[in-house]
């Protein structure tokens, strides 16, 4: 980790403020005139900052404006990408892309950690069958590419949008608690079976009494009197203690996915193609010019990037092959932007944060745009305190029945149910059942009204249901059945296949702190938004269809009114995805209900691949996939928000560094 060594000790500088209380001098507030750090004046705290530091394998990237969109011809007449101008804010991202050997960490990780709960090291899983092709030979990646050394340093693949987000949640976890041991707040502590160190949960103080004593090794000092503890001899100490808090500046904000705004505008880096404010020369690909070849003399001819050159042309000729890559390339291979990144053109097409929507060029903020906002806050208890983190693995059941439901059938459509497997299906589909009754039984009365913190406990209590399922009533099927002799040898084959489906319908984790939307009573007083979910905002909600609110529908009055009161129905919404519930109830979609591939778990990927032509390298192309769907050619990189100054510590010198031209007097 590169960390400036200004930064690396702030942690230490706020813990020695206490040494420097006995000076005389203290800063003042300019606003009230009291003192900062004087347990004297109360105590409010100003600690020593100077900069946010860069977390591992990040790059700054300085914001500004760009023309975001379409720059080559659309090939493809999909009007998706109107070109329009727009702002990005600084931020962090990835030098390269995440590699199998970052993956394999964090398998790693996940399996030694969370062993009561062995699905979540299953859903953690790249699908490596991903590789496989009808009418080609590619068992060797699905056999090596994960794990083999030799791929060590190569992007990692079949992994779905919602698993790239889940290794960005780990990462950050990773990366501040290891800032915090090496600032002495936290200490080593390997064994964290089945309660990791979570950073929001840390914030929210329920870190401090852990049994493992996490947060109990060093202390920061707490100024304010009123916390001071008594001693031994019932003498009142000087100072109370506290946890670090986000205002010491030492954690680090969120590893996540770049929108896909942040990711053009770093893979154009125009930052080295411009002069003062004029950008000289627009870029098609992350290089200057409208060739894919080096044009430097030492280099001359060679590829750029790793994408098809032609039909059937993935690597060259023997004995000069150009991009030396037969599928993927090493993450630091080819020449890197003006920003410093890597393989922003070719090798994989990356994920990003973004829903897609093919109007979403004409409906966009103009300030760091993008589209996805599902805005939730910490689930609180009736005095208003942050609930207890989560105990237990939390699924979607509704989709998982509709798993099981569609498993069946597809098992019975080939003649390969038998009757102890249907048996088996069948005890599955009634527990299912009872978790579902369970998580609704609290809309069953007369007088139901809908309360998210009453709908979380309720589906934390039906997990409990799945994971009983899992964990007792299956094994125990499988005992009673083998116990007869003439089922002895009896093999359960669906069993293993099924725990892989079961796996990708886990919605969260034990150790991390329970979230809700937010509901449209508790924001009345504003104006910049009032409900939770804006992925479909004006392209895909009820307003935009043609069934606007208050429209009559013909001989449907009833349907009407479902319109009014914000229901949803999949005759009346733009996007609805086969593979979501269209009814109002539990049923499975059925098939007359209106198939699209665009939908609100529809999500942008950005970038050429190993095996796309030229036209898709330009960052101005997007493509969308189903966020449970992972791609031989599909990888990703991490970002980070930067804080403060969209400028580094180098760029504020040198911009307050300038002095005003004096002019003559006349």
């Amino acid at each position: 980790m590169k960390v400036n060594s200004k930064i690396a000790t702030k942690a230490f500088t706020v813990l020695g403020v206490a040494v420097t209380l006995a000076s005389c001098k203290y800063e003042t507030s300019n606003s009230t005139g009291w003192d900062y750090n004087n347990p004297s004046n109360g105590g409010f705290q100003k600690v020593p900052y100077e900069e946010q530091e860069t977390g591992p394998g990040l790059v700054l990237i300085e914001g500004g404006t760009f023309t975001m969109g379409r720059i080559e011809q659309d090939v493809m007449f999909e009007w998706n990408n109107i070109p329009r101008r727009v702002t990005v804010s600084s931020f962090y991202i990835d030098e390269t892309e995440v590699t199998n050997f970052n993956w394999c960490e964090y398998l790693y990780w996940i399996g030694r950690t969370y062993v009561s709960h062995p699905l979540i090291m299953k859903k953690a899983l790249p699908d490596t069958l991903i590789w496989r092709e009808k009418l080609a030979y590619l068992e060797p990646y699905v056999d090596y590419y994960l794990r083999h050394p030799a791929f060590r340093d190569y992007p990692v693949v079949g992994v779905s949008w919602l698993q790239c987000n889940d290794f960005c949640a780990w990462r950050t976890d990773r990366v501040n608690e290891a800032i915090l041991i090496r600032e002495g707040v936290l200490s080593w502590n390997p064994m964290q079976q089945d309660e990791p160190f979570n950073t929001d949960a840390y914030l929210s103080k329920q870190y401090a009494e852990a049994p493992n004593k996490q947060g109990a090794d060093q202390f920061l000092p707490n100024l304010d009197p009123t916390s001071a503890p008594t001693g031994k001899k019932g003498k009142k100490k000087k100072y109370g203690e506290r946890i670090v808090g986000m205002s010491d500046g030492i954690l680090l904000p969120r590893y996540r996915l770049p929108t896909e705004a942040e990711w053009e505008y770093a893979a154009y880096g125009l930052i080295g193609n411009s002069y003062d404010e004029r950008i000289v020369e627009r870029r098609l690909y992350p290089w200057n010019g409208h060739w894919v070849r080096n044009p430097e003399d030492n280099f001359q001819g060679d590829m750029l990037a790793n994408f098809v050159r032609g039909r059937g042309d993935y690597m060259g000729v023997a004995g000069h092959l150009n991009d030396a890559a037969d599928v993927t390339a090493p993450v630091t291979s080819f020449w890197p932007n003006d920003y410093g990144l890597y393989h922003m053109a070719g090798n994989v097409s990356e994920w990003v944060m973004d829903v897609y929507r093919p109007l979403s060029t004409e409906d966009f903020d103009e300030f760091r745009p993008y589209r996805g906002n599902v805005f939730k806050t910490k689930q609180l208890t009736t005095d208003g305190s942050i609930d207890a983190k989560q105990d237990e693995t939390i699924y979607d059941i509704d989709g998982l029945k509709a798993y099981v439901l569609k498993f069946e059938q597809e098992r019975r459509a080939n003649n390969r149910l038998d009757n102890i497997e249907e048996k088996l299906l069948s005890l599955m589909k009634g527990e299912i059942e009872k978790a579902i009754l369970l998580k609704n039984n609290y809309k069953a009365s007369y007088n139901f009204k809908p309360n998210l913190i009453k709908e979380n406990n309720q589906l934390r209590e039906a997990s409990v249901i799945i994971k009983d399922m899992l964990e007792t009533l299956i094994p125990q099927y499988e005992a009673d059945v083998t116990a007869k002799d003439s089922f002895a040898a009896y093999q359960f084959e669906i069993v293993p296949i099924m725990r892989k489906g079961i796996s990708e319908y886990i919605v969260n984790q034990p150790g991390k702190l329970k979230w809700r939307e937010v509901t449209q009573e508790e924001n009345l007083a504003r104006r910049n938004y009032r409900q939770a979910d804006y992925m479909s905002y004006l392209d895909g909600d009820l307003n935009s269809s043609k069934y606007y609110r208050g429209s009559p529908v013909e001989d449907k009055p009833a349907v009407t009114e479902q319109i009014n009161q914000d229901k949803r129905d999949w005759k009346n919404i733009v996007y609805q995805s086969r593979y979501e519930d269209p009814s109002l109830n539990d049923k499975i979609a059925t098939p007359q209900a209106p198939s699209t591939l665009i939908s609100d778990k529809s999500r942008v990927f950005k970038g050429g691949s190993w095996r796309d032509r030229a036209y898709w390298m330009n960052p101005g192309t997007r493509r969308y996939l189903d966020e449970n769907f992972s791609a031989a050619t599909i990888g990703f990189r991490c970002a980070m928000d930067r804080v403060g100054s969209p400028m580094g510590i180098e760029g504020k010198k040198k911009k307050h560094g300038k002095t005003p031209i004096k002019r003559k007097k006349k």
